[in-house]
């Protein structure tokens, strides 16, 4: 009975030996992790992400549209200043001005005001062509400073949503008259989302607008090229 009683002892020990090296691995297991979706993180983020949605769309429209019609504008035919050259030289100025008639760019409009001011004094001419390139640029630019200002407002429109969303969590603790660190996480991540927002839409309109800066740019040295040119071909025959 004793011998026994000794092998139920240490079956036990065993047993209790085993449980206590099981437990520290059960409390070191991975805990599984829970996802939130974006539309469940954008419902959490409050009613500053309305503004916020509507400037993020509005920004991409604006880009859009600006990136088609720059695009649209810096397409010229390489050979298009040659046959203006050589219509010009040739005394075929109806010639001139139906290609650039038919050519739908800022270029071939500044050229075709040129053409119609031939006869006139060259000084002339030149301004004619340079307001008209003018007008193309205002053009080209047109809503072009509301991107950039969106890319600087949205970002505040995220920062003041986490102010009120701060501003509410210590009014909740002054109400509960206690510090409790679920209080302050629990509404503090929701709040940054409002923060994560408005500067993830600044900074898509902030490259945007800069993207189509650059492109305009582009154009324009184009039509000045185009211009100075134009002007050079009116001014050879003067030339001894």
């Amino acid at each position: 009975m004793s011998l026994l009683l000794q092998i139920q002892q240490a079956g036990s020990t065993v047993a209790d030996t085993i449980a206590n090296a099981a437990a520290p691995i059960a409390a070191a297991a991975p805990v599984e992790e829970k996802s939130i979706s974006l539309w469940e993180m954008a419902s959490k983020g409050g009613p500053i992400l309305i503004p916020i949605g509507i400037l993020s769309i509005l920004a991409l429209f604006i880009f859009f549209e600006r990136l088609f019609v720059v695009l649209k504008a810096s397409k010229l035919d390489m050979n298009f200043m040659n046959q203006i050259k050589d219509y010009v030289n040739s005394g075929n100025v109806e010639a001139a001005r139906m290609l650039c008639r038919n050519t739908h760019s800022p270029v071939a409009r500044m050229i075709e005001k040129g053409i119609m001011r031939l006869g006139k004094p060259v000084r002339e001419i030149e301004a004619a062509i340079e307001n008209t390139g003018k007008l193309e640029i205002y053009k080209l630019e047109r809503n072009l400073g509301f991107l950039g200002t969106i890319a600087g407002i949205a970002p505040m429109f995220g920062f003041l949503g986490t102010i009120f969303g701060v501003i509410k969590i210590f009014y909740q603790i002054s109400l509960q008259n206690s510090l409790e660190i679920d209080t302050i996480s629990g509404g503090l991540y929701v709040k940054m989302i409002s923060s994560g927002s408005g500067l993830l839409v600044g900074m898509i309109a902030y490259a945007g607008y800069h993207y189509l800066v650059q492109l305009i740019d582009r154009v324009i040295n184009k039509m000045e090229i185009s211009s100075v040119e134009f002007i050079d071909l009116l001014e050879e025959p003067a030339k001894p």
